[in-house]
């Protein structure tokens, strides 16, 4: 069976979304915390505990839901390490 085998596709290439993980990972690590859409904080998570093995046990990361972005709608968090 294949269920949970699927990644959100934010309407961009492979090389792409993975560009974009990066970029959002270096800037968690360099801020600790940032403010992006929830889809993408949700994605970047187990993206960003795979780099940070120094630690045992997991959760390195919070996920905090914010208001909705006024321009688009589109639903927000702030994720940040703990």
């Amino acid at each position: 069976m294949r269920h949970h085998d699927h990644n959100r596709k934010f309407g961009r290439e492979r090389n792409q979304r993975l560009a974009m993980m990066n970029s959002l990972a270096k800037s968690l690590l360099e801020k600790r915390k940032i403010s992006t859409t929830e889809a993408k904080a949700k994605e970047l998570r187990p993206f960003i505990e795979k780099r940070m093995n120094d630690r045992k046990g997991g959760g390195y990361t919070r996920i905090i839901k914010l208001q909705d972005r006024k321009s688009d709608g589109a639903k927000m968090a702030q994720i940040e390490i703990i």
